[in-house]
């Protein structure tokens, strides 16, 4: 009996020693091949060096996946992934949008080199989906290629449109919308929700400026017209911020785009028609059709009705078709679009066989840049104001320099913008910290090139992330401050490419000019009129979304009264 106890132990013992060596020679083989493919891998990436040092390229994040290319880096926002990215490998590096090679740029001197030697090799757009149906198969202002068209929309937009002229001719009609937002918020008792505030003013004055209307708030003449534009504007929003995976991976061109190509498509016809429509109104109040002329016509004032005037001498350049064009307000927001987006990131994941979770962490949904319009102001004000609630001090210097300048007897003017550099320095400090494109409009170049000693070839997007050159503790005292003072007696003109949140070169934001005026005047009456609360004792929460455009993650609701020593002027506007 003890033998046969014995007997069975020694079995046991023998056995559980053979599934110990098992285990162990296992584990050595793993290690082996974790060694080899650590091997293989390094050999790999060492290959990729040697020819990336022949070829001359920038450096690039490893690894770069097959068909994804770096998308596997991005997580969203993906201004933040690419900053960190930048932070790591350098400022200069040359990633893959799937097949799209895209070279990142993040600091003032290689934009100083893309924006003045290579201005002209950079003064391409990339060829986007969105670009053929919502830009006139790329003919449009923010969508052509460079050359004699878009020099001819360029030449039109800054004498026609965006001159100090034309914009000083059109100054009543922001001071207007201005006031008819203070006169709206001397009303409000409660927590008012500002982002509304601003979005409001904003697309009043633009569409005022343009064809001589206003679709928001009071005194609305056209009720079913003024409710089509608000769906337009929606609906431009929601397929704006909806993504084509066909854009960087060919591969699922095909089977990817059908969904959204046939929501631009509307989008598009339903814009077109309803901006036809505006035209055809303005050109009858001019006189009739664009053949009469003479005395009786009235004044030109809105844009629409400058261009008619060009197009009846020369009708076959200024056609209504590139009056529609101009007449774009496009305005891009990735967090708008996630309803609109939801078939095409189903489809999507099948295609590529990404998991349900993977989705959020490719960011597919991010990668498309291209904007145009009125995309810094809305954002820049409500981040402005976010930024005096949570330092009264600096609201309370603000509203001393007005008060010294100005004065409680009357509203601030647009000219008194000029008088007022702390309000100027407030709204450079915001755009610093806060801008509206963390990501410049993306460029591509028309031939081969070279960026700081390295190759960039023909065909290769480009991505200005100022965001990053921004915040840049290299560059600027402590960036994550709030501190209006660091730019008095210092002109943004002056400070190179160390803040550029219009772009710079031949394709910077045409409408520069336009978005400084509104929001100097729009935040100067604020500060001027009303005294600010914050909703709670706890600060104005200043975490961003997830979209392409810097916007808050919460919009800003606040509460403001009138102040005291502007109440006699409130109760007479």
């Amino acid at each position: 009996m003890g033998s046969a106890i014995a007997s069975a132990v020694g079995a046991a013992r023998e056995k559980e020693s053979e599934m110990e060596g098992e285990k162990k020679k296992r584990r050595q083989q793993l290690e082996k091949r974790r060694r080899t493919e650590e091997r293989e891998t390094k050999g790999v990436a060492s290959l990729l060096h040697v020819l990336r040092k022949i070829q001359n390229l920038p450096p690039s994040p490893f690894p770069t996946l097959p068909i994804l290319g770096h998308l596997h880096l991005f997580k969203t926002p993906l201004h933040r992934s690419l900053s960190h990215i930048a932070a790591r490998h350098g400022p200069i590096l040359l990633l893959q949008f799937g097949s799209r090679p895209v070279l990142l740029v993040s600091s003032p001197s290689a934009a100083e080199e893309c924006f003045t030697k290579n201005d002209i090799v950079f003064a391409n757009r990339p060829r986007l989906l969105a670009g053929k149906h919502l830009g006139y198969n790329y003919t449009s202002l923010s969508w052509a290629p460079y050359g004699d068209n878009w020099r001819s929309l360029r030449r039109i937009a800054a004498l026609e449109i965006f001159s100090s002229h034309r914009l000083q001719t059109l100054a009543d009609i922001r001071a207007d919308e201005v006031r008819w937002s203070v006169r709206r918020l001397c009303g409000e008792a409660e927590a008012v929700d500002m982002k509304g505030v601003f979005f409001e003013l904003m697309l009043n004055v633009m569409m005022r400026m343009i064809a001589g209307k206003r679709y928001y708030g009071e005194n609305v003449a056209e009720v079913e017209e003024a409710r089509r534009f608000r769906e337009i504007v929606a609906e431009t929003f929601r397929v704006g911020g909806a993504s084509n995976i066909g854009d960087f991976l060919p591969v699922l061109r095909w089977v990817a785009v059908r969904g959204l190509k046939k929501r631009l498509v509307a989008l598009h016809e339903n814009r077109d028609g309803f901006m036809q429509e505006l035209i055809e109104e303005l050109r009858r109040g001019m006189g009739g059709d664009s053949g009469e002329v003479g005395e009786k016509k009235k004044k030109k004032t809105t844009m629409v009705e400058v261009l008619l005037s060009l197009q009846e001498s020369e009708p076959e350049y200024y056609t209504d078709q590139m009056i529609r064009a101009l007449m774009i307000i496009w305005e891009m927001q990735g967090n708008e679009g996630d309803d609109a987006e939801e078939g095409l990131v189903v489809m999507v994941r099948q295609q590529i066989g990404l998991r349900s979770g993977d989705w959020s962490r490719y960011g597919y949904r991010l990668l498309v840049l291209l904007a145009a319009g009125t995309d810094t102001s809305v954002g820049t004000m409500e981040w402005a104001l976010s930024l005096l609630l949570n330092n009264p001090h600096i609201l309370q210097k603000a509203q001393t320099e007005i008060d010294t300048q100005v004065g409680p007897h009357r509203l601030i003017e647009e000219s008194d913008i000029a008088d007022l550099p702390y309000l100027r320095c407030i709204i450079n400090e915001t755009m610093r910290m806060y801008p509206a494109g963390p990501l410049l409009v993306p460029h591509e170049s028309s031939e081969e090139c070279t960026v700081g000693g390295f190759r960039i070839p023909r065909g290769t997007m480009l991505l200005v992330n100022i965001l990053a050159i921004q915040n840049d503790p290299k560059i600027w005292v402590e960036p994550e401050k709030f501190m209006p003072e660091r730019f008095e007696g210092l002109e943004r003109s002056r400070d190179g490419f160390k803040l550029m949140p219009f772009g710079s070169g031949r394709r910077s934001c045409p409408g520069e000019g336009l978005a400084l005026r509104v929001v100097g005047l729009a935040m100067g009456s604020l500060i001027q009129c009303f005294d600010w609360e914050r909703m709670s004792k706890e600060m104005v929460d200043m975490t961003e979304g997830t979209g392409l455009t810097m916007t808050k993650a919460q919009p800003l609701m606040a509460k403001c009264r009138p102040r005291r020593i502007m109440a006699s002027l409130l109760s007479q506007i």
